[in-house]
């Protein structure tokens, strides 16, 4: 069986900032490592901002989500706003007390915190259910 570079066996789809400050690279080291780690799958944030509809419809279709921003700008958040996605969980990682700067030096601890707010989102908004999607999403299809 071929594995699908956009199809989940994990079951949150994790989406992440990106960008290029601390706290975006922060965004984007937490959701691969929760993606490592299995509590879900990071998705490609690029293809639902570019309306491509494969993505935009996977997005609108999955069942659990967690949208992990940078900063306040939001940019994970304005991109689903755009897309018609629902926005299901929310972490901005100023918000957790971890100061935006130009340096891309990461602290472990503060991936850690990143990664434990978005896992605390996803079953707080589950209602502690954290089972695999019935309807894993698949952007390629």
């Amino acid at each position: 069986m071929t594995k699908n570079c956009c199809a989940s066996e994990g079951n949150i789809m994790i989406l992440a900032c990106s960008g290029v400050s601390n706290v975006g690279q922060l965004s984007n080291q937490a959701a691969i490592e929760l993606t490592r780690e299995g509590f879900g799958k990071m998705f490609c944030l690029a293809g639902i901002g570019g309306q491509l509809s494969g993505f935009v419809q996977s997005a609108k279709n999955v069942e659990n989500m967690v949208a992990i921003d940078g900063c306040k700008v939001g940019c994970v958040k304005a991109i689903l706003e755009q897309a018609e996605v629902p926005l299901k969980n929310h972490v901005v990682i100023t918000d957790l007390g971890i100061e935006k700067n130009n340096e891309f030096t990461l602290k472990a601890e503060d991936i850690v915190k990143v990664k434990s707010a978005a896992m605390d989102i996803c079953s707080k908004h589950s209602g502690n259910n954290l089972a695999p999607s019935e309807k894993p999403f698949n952007c390629c299809g």
